[in-house]
C-alpha cells in the first residue's frame, strides 16, 4: 500500500510525484521503460522556471551542458526574419533565460531528482490496468520485467502515461481538436548554421513558402540541431512518399532552412508523429487524475509541451496533497485545478490557431506597440492569468473581412471527433516505440 501511484516517469509524472513526496506522502512511480529514452519536445519556455524551482531542479540545469535559450524568432514565408522576442527585455528576471534540452537527458534528470526527494521509482515495469472499486481508483496491476504480475494499492492513482492515455482511453474521454489536425516529420543534424552570442540558443519558427506549415529549428548541445516540419496531416502524409522524401522535399523548397543546413550532416533517421492535438473531457475522477500528455497535447508551435506537463503536474500535486490531508480523494477535489488549466491551454491554442491562420507578429506589434509585452508573455507561457486576454480584441481588428473567429475547443463542450485515429510516433527504422 502506498499513498499515491504515478504511472509514467516523464516530466508530468516526475513533477507530480516529486511535489507530493515533498509533502511527506509515500509515492510510488512505475515507468515501463528504462531511462534514458528518446523523446521529442526539446525547447523549454521561461514559465517552466517556477515549477522547476519548486522541484529543486534549477541548480542541476544551471550546471548542465544544455544550450541556454534567451529568445524566439520568426521567419515568414518570404524568408524575412522578425525582430527577436527577447524574454529578458519583457521580464528582467532570472526566469527569462531557459534551456534547449535533449529530452533523454532532461527526463532522466527529472526522474532521478524525484528519487532524491523520496519517490520510489520502478523502471521497466508496465502498468497493465488501473484497479477500481465502486468506480473509484484504488491501485494498479503491474507486470515486472520477469513477467510476474502484482497488484499495488493506493489512495490516489495519477495517470502520466503520456500518449498511451491509459485512463482517457478507458473512459473514452478524448476530444480531438477540430482545427489542429497536424503532423510532423523531423531529424537531427550536425554542423548546421547557428547564430552567436545572445541568439545562439534561439528557437526559430520558419514558415514554409507555401504557408502550409512551418519548420522548428532548435539548437542543442554537442553541435546538434533539431529540425522538423509541421503541417496539416493530409498535406504531409497523404499521397506523399517516405518520411525522408517528404522531409527532403519540404527542405528543398524552403530556402531559409536549406541555407542553414547547407554545410550540415544528418546524424539520425527520420521521425514522424501524426494527429497529436487532443484533450480529455475531464482531468480527474474519484481516486484518479490525468496529467501531461495523458490529459492532452496541443501543438509544438510555441514549445508549450513541457510547460503544460510541468504545470498540470504541479496543480494536480497540490490538489492531491490537499485531498490526502482532508481524506478527500473525490473527483471534485482532485480535479479542482482543471478549469483554470483549461483556460490557460485555450489561450495558447488561440495563439497557435492565429499563427496558422496568418497572424503576423510584426504587423500586430506595429499596430499595437503597447501590447508587445503582453504577446511576449503568452510566448513565454504566462497563460494562467486573465491579464493576457487584452490581446484578443485588438487582434480581431486586424482580421481580413469575412474571417471568422477561431472555433472553440474545450474540455467542457467540444464535440468528440469520430474515428479511430491514434497518436503515432515512428522511429527512424519505421518501428513504433
Amino acid at each position: 500500500m502506498t499513498d499515491v501511484i504515478v504511472i509514467g516517469g516523464g516530466p508530468a509524472g516526475s513533477t507530480t510525484a516529486t511535489l507530493i513526496a515533498q509533502k511527506g506522502y509515500q509515492v510510488t512511480l512505475f515507468e515501463r521503460e528504462r531511462f534514458p529514452r528518446f523523446h521529442i519536445g526539446e525547447s523549454l519556455i521561461p514559465e517552466t522556471y517556477w515549477v522547476l524551482e519548486r522541484l529543486k531542479m534549477l541548480d542541476k540545469l544551471k550546471k548542465s551542458h544544455f544550450v541556454k535559450k534567451f529568445s524566439v524568432q520568426f521567419v515568414n514565408a518570404n524568408g524575412k526574419l522578425s525582430a527577436p522576442f527577447y524574454f529578458h527585455d519583457n521580464k528582467p528576471h532570472e526566469c527569462s533565460q531557459t534551456w534547449q534540452v535533449a529530452r533523454s537527458e532532461f527526463d532522466l534528470m527529472m526522474l532521478r531528482n524525484a528519487e532524491e526527494q523520496g519517490v520510489t521509482v520502478h523502471e521497466g515495469v508496465r502498468v497493465l490496468e488501473v484497479l477500481f472499486e465502486n468506480e473509484k481508483a484504488v491501485g494498479v496491476r503491474v507486470q515486472k520485467e520477469d513477467g510476474q504480475t502484482v497488484e499495488v494499492r493506493a489512495r490516489v492513482v495519477v495517470d502520466a502515461s503520456g500518449q498511451s492515455c491509459m485512463l482517457q482511453s478507458r473512459f473514452k474521454l478524448r476530444l480531438w481538436d477540430p482545427v489542429l489536425n497536424k503532423g510532423a516529420v523531423w531529424t537531427y543534424w550536425e554542423g548546421a548554421y547557428r547564430d552567436t552570442g545572445r541568439d545562439e540558443g534561439a528557437t526559430l519558427v520558419i514558415q514554409t513558402p507555401n504557408k502550409q506549415g512551418w519548420f522548428w529549428y532548435i539548437p542543442l548541445h554537442n553541435d546538434v540541431m533539431s529540425v522538423g516540419v509541421v503541417a496539416p496531416f493530409d498535406y504531409l502524409f497523404k499521397g506523399r512518399g517516405s518520411h525522408e522524401q517528404t522531409y527532403t522535399e519540404e527542405v528543398d523548397v524552403c530556402q531559409a532552412v536549406k541555407d542553414r543546413l547547407a554545410k550540415a550532416k544528418r546524424v539520425t533517421g527520420y521521425f514522424a508523429t501524426k494527429d497529436y492535438s487532443y484533450r480529455s473531457k475531464q482531468v480527474a475522477g474519484d481516486g484518479w487524475v490525468l496529467v501531461g500528455d495523458a490529459f492532452g497535447f496541443l501543438d509544438p508551435l510555441y514549445s508549450s509541451g513541457v510547460l503544460l506537463a510541468l504545470k498540470s503536474g504541479e496543480l494536480a500535486a497540490d490538489a492531491i496533497a490537499e485531498g490526502l490531508s482532508k481524506n478527500d480523494v473525490s473527483a471534485a477535489q482532485l480535479g479542482k485545478w482543471g478549469e483554470m488549466f483549461n483556460r490557460g491551454v485555450d489561450r495558447m491554442r488561440r495563439l497557435v490557431c492565429e499563427y496558422y491562420d496568418g497572424f503576423s507578429f510584426g504587423k500586430f506589434v506595429k499596430s499595437f506597440p503597447h501590447l508587445k509585452n503582453t504577446v511576449t508573455d503568452l510566448l513565454i507561457g504566462d497563460l494562467f492569468t486573465d491579464r493576457v486576454d487584452a490581446v484578443w480584441q485588438p487582434m480581431e481588428t486586424l482580421y481580413e473581412k469575412g474571417k471568422k473567429t477561431i472555433p472553440a475547443w474545450s474540455a467542457g463542450g467540444a464535440p468528440e471527433v469520430a474515428g479511430s485515429k491514434t497518436n503515432e510516433l515512428f522511429l527512424p527504422d519505421g518501428r513504433k516505440p
